[in-house]
């Protein structure tokens, strides 16, 4: 019989968790941390934030990453391996929002606590609970800063929008409609991207979420529309590779560039005026709490609940700018490098 590449990849992984004498089981109250990858600054937060709340309250912790943003299948093997180590709960930032649910429904049937971080999944009741960033708010508060800072020339603009995988997980609708929505483009569905018709729109390219990905995206987008003045981005990595590629063209001083996470590196880059402004969310909170939430349910079996009126629990965000728009809230770099994703 045939072994699937998801079956040979979780056998890999407990092989080399094998050879590297790592213990069969949790011994105490066990969690997992299954990120997008553990490169992007954003996720390595995260894990520091889990890392010191199961020190604090005596969690035994074990972190999983999937190599580039969009491998799910390393989140499917490592959500097998929670299982099978008898872990308690797994806090997840699903690279496939839909993809996924098989797996954590498994999870969630063997008597998991599954708690979404960040990135909800499809439909977010998949999980027992999701914290997160409003996204959506997120989106629209960079798409308001965008349209008041270019006042009159907002109805001209040509905008650009650098976004996350073809798969369209979550995380990247929000963000997406939500700048639409905040910058004045009728979203049509706002569960998809790419069905809008506004003559605004120059149009859509994926980043896989780094620097790499969204210098790429923006050399592909510069080749449609050289006029591009605008450019939204799926996250800070990607805002950094799209504003290479404008410098590489003599345009970064003609380009208003916004995006979303609000991480140091990001926070540094509005101050240098690499991004106009940024929305910043707490991944080290979301990360802290959810490891709290899961010895919570080890001793007692409560769940979290969502925040009043929303669907998840609400972690906050703040738009980070040294440009303050009317009318748009924002806090100042100086205060979002001292917050910046603690």
């Amino acid at each position: 019989m045939a072994v699937s590449n998801r079956l040979k990849t979780a056998l890999f992984a407990c092989a080399a968790f094998a050879a590297l004498g790592a213990a069969p089981a949790f011994a105490n109250v066990g969690a997992c941390l299954i990120t997008k990858t553990d490169t992007n600054p954003f996720f390595v937060k995260m894990k520091e934030g889990a890392t010191a709340k199961a020190a604090e309250i005596g969690v035994d912790l074990k972190t999983y990453a999937g190599k580039i943003d969009g491998d799910s299948e390393s989140q499917v093997a490592a959500i097998e391996s929670c299982i099978a180590d008898g872990a308690k709960g797994i806090l997840i930032t699903a690279s496939d929002t839909k993809g996924i649910v098989p797996a954590v429904k498994k999870a969630r049937d063997a008597g998991l606590l599954v708690i979404a971080l960040d990135t909800p999944l499809e439909p977010i009741d998949s999980a027992d609970a999701t914290f997160a960033t409003d996204n959506l708010l997120a989106g629209e508060l960079i798409g308001q800063w965008a349209k008041a800072t270019l006042g009159d020339a907002a109805k001209d603009a040509k905008v650009a929008f650098l976004d996350l995988t073809p798969s369209q997980p979550t995380v990247d609708v929000l963000r997406d409609q939500g700048f639409m929505k905040g910058f004045g483009i009728d979203v049509k569905n706002p569960d998809v991207i790419g069905d809008e018709d506004d003559a605004r729109i120059v149009g859509h390219d994926v980043t896989n979420g780094n620097e790499e990905g969204g210098r790429k995206a923006m050399e592909n987008l510069l080749q449609k529309d050289p006029g591009i003045n605008v450019v939204h981005t799926i996250n800070e990595p990607a805002a950094a590779g799209a504003y290479e590629a404008l410098k590489a063209v003599g345009m970064e001083s003609n380009v208003l560039i916004v995006s979303v996470d609000g991480g140091c590196p990001g926070v540094k880059n509005v101050k240098e005026g690499v991004i106009g402004a940024t929305s910043q969310q707490y991944p080290l909170l979301m990360a802290s709490l959810g490891i709290e939430a899961i010895k919570k349910f080890a001793d007692t079996g409560e769940k979290p609940q969502p925040t009043a009126g929303k669907t998840f629990f609400d972690t906050g965000v703040s738009l980070v700018t040294d440009k303050p728009a009317a009318g748009v809230p924002s806090i100042s770099v100086d205060e979002g490098m001292a917050k910046c994703w603690g």
